[in-house]
């Protein structure tokens, strides 16, 4: 029912650049509320039979913040001093900020994460759909468009409920 091959939504996110900008233009005219609900509902449907473990291509060229309480947690689980830790993948901006040093993700084995349940909260929270201002962050949304499954699917499903025809 679903997109789920990689290449294939990368030759047709392609061709849809145009229509997609038409599509967030169009985004306006519509409730904000309205639209986080419609995108949380399709993204609920989606995700249910679009596996994100089956896929992993978000870890592949993601850079991910992480906050100081999930390095923490993250020492914890591999039982590696957090210093270690910091110098093996961890690097931290001039205004404090940490992410990962590595894209793709270090973590990433396969598709799959072996770190999946201390995942960090950007990842776990990715696509972001679930959350509100769908309108607000659609172009950042597009950004993933030709690379993850369940944005193309959910902006997709959204096109055809909103009987937008390019």
């Amino acid at each position: 029912m679903y997109e789920t091959n990689l290449q294939v939504i990368a030759e047709i996110a392609a061709g849809k650049e145009e229509e997609n900008d038409h599509f967030m233009r169009s985004l306006r005219k519509y409730d904000g509320a309205e639209l986080d609900a419609r995108a949380q509902r399709l993204n609920t449907e989606v995700s249910a039979a679009v596996s994100c473990t089956d896929c992993g291509n978000c870890c592949t060229h993601l850079i991910v913040n992480i906050t100081q309480p999930e390095i923490e947690s993250l020492a914890v689980f591999l039982e590696m001093p957090e210093a270690e830790l910091r110098e093996k993948y961890i690097e931290e901006s001039m205004a404090g900020n940490c992410f990962i040093n590595s894209v793709p993700c270090h973590f990433l084995s396969g598709s799959i994460c072996s770190i999946y349940s201390e995942r960090f909260t950007e990842c776990r929270d990715f696509p972001h759909l679930h959350k509100p201002g769908f309108r607000e962050r659609f172009l950042g949304t597009l950004l993933h468009y030709s690379s993850c499954p369940i944005i193309y699917n959910v902006v997709e499903e959204m096109k055809q409920e909103l009987d937008f025809f390019q």
